[in-house]
């Protein structure tokens, strides 16, 4: 049998061999009834498009790189494959970015980049293999961020950042961090502690800031902030830390739910009770906020609408040239059981 080829489409679908042709390239000025028509035509024959020729044509191969950096100097004692893929962060950020590239027929390609394989992405990238990337990071220290935007390729970071004409999507950190003290404060807790991200993550420090200016309003002494690594094993061995420099504390902040995790499991070991002796309050509300034990009281980022963001400002720089666009969301306060 012959493969089914464009003629036959269009008959199928009643219209011209060149309204398909348009179809299957995704010109956007193609009437969405007629879309479906010569979708539904596709689906019929089993057409197949000719990828190679298809590229050809657009200049584009269907594809967007979602790029996981890793930070140039690892602390964490776990492997960065198993970090990246026991973390919930990077599942929602797929999932929001899928849910505005898959209606175009844009695959999403996930690669994880340690610093062994920086060269490795930056060649992928500049050889074409995507139309555009977008890059997770969490250090300001990470160099691909500045060698990626050198390609003159579609990209938009998953925080703030100066490096000159590349979009952003952040949250208002800083506020996220004033929630968690304010509720601490608010539910009459006076000997508080951090459990910190690393120092050079940007969005760690904001959270820590943040939550700093909160306690000095509420006129409560300083916090104790141990620093940690946003694993949950980390979470663990920060609170003893902090016990042992603290014993008498009574809320404790962590700056992500993997950690407030860790910290309520080191805490009920120690035989305190969460949260009648010490409240826990988390960062991000994943799925790991609502299945600890017990659930965790969280600071709400809405990742899956962030991915969202960050996919159509790609979009708008493959679709019109535009670049550096940027948006920034409020958190909001998710009361459970935990403090």
């Amino acid at each position: 049998m012959q493969r089914p080829t464009l003629e036959v489409v269009a008959s199928v679908a009643g219209v011209s061999r060149a309204t398909v042709s348009r179809v299957i390239n995704g010109v956007s000025t193609v009437d969405p009834g007629i879309v479906e028509v010569v979708r539904r035509a596709i689906d019929e024959t089993g057409y197949v498009p000719n990828l190679a020729a298809r590229s050809l044509v657009t200049r584009r191969t269907g594809s967007v790189a979602l790029v996981v950096s890793e930070p140039p100097e690892q602390r964490s004692p776990l492997p960065f494959l198993e970090r990246l893929f026991t973390d919930p962060y990077v599942g929602r950020v797929t999932a929001g970015a899928q849910a505005v590239l898959r209606p175009r027929d844009i695959h999403l390609a996930i690669i994880p980049a340690d610093p062994p394989a920086h060269d490795q992405v930056v060649r992928y990238v500049r050889q074409g293999h995507v139309d555009g990337v977008l890059l997770i990071t969490s250090s300001s220290a990470d160099p691909l961020p500045a060698r990626l935007a050198g390609l003159a390729v579609p990209l938009v970071l998953s925080t703030r950042t100066t490096v000159p004409d590349v979009a952003w999507v952040d949250l208002d950190q800083a506020a996220g961090g004033r929630l968690a003290a304010e509720h601490l404060a608010g539910s009459g807790r006076t000997r508080l502690a951090v459990v910190a991200g690393p120092a050079d993550a940007p969005f760690g420090h904001e959270r820590l800031q943040g939550f700093l200016d909160g306690v000095r309003a509420a006129g409560l002494r300083e916090p104790e902030v141990v620093p940690a690594d946003f694993t949950r094993p980390g979470g663990e061995a920060a609170a003893r830390a902090l016990l042992a420099a603290r014993p008498d504390v009574d809320g404790v902040f962590a700056a992500n739910d993997l950690m407030a995790d860790g910290v309520s499991t080191a805490l009920r070991a120690a035989g305190r009770d969460v949260p009648r002796d010490v409240a826990v309050v988390g960062f991000d509300d994943s799925s790991v906020a609502a299945q600890a034990h017990p659930p965790l009281t969280t600071v709400r980022q809405p990742v899956e609408d962030m991915a969202d963001a960050m996919a159509r400002l790609l979009l708008a720089e493959l679709d019109g040239g535009t670049t550096g666009g940027s948006a920034t969301f409020v958190p909001e306060l998710v009361v459970r059981a935990s403090g």
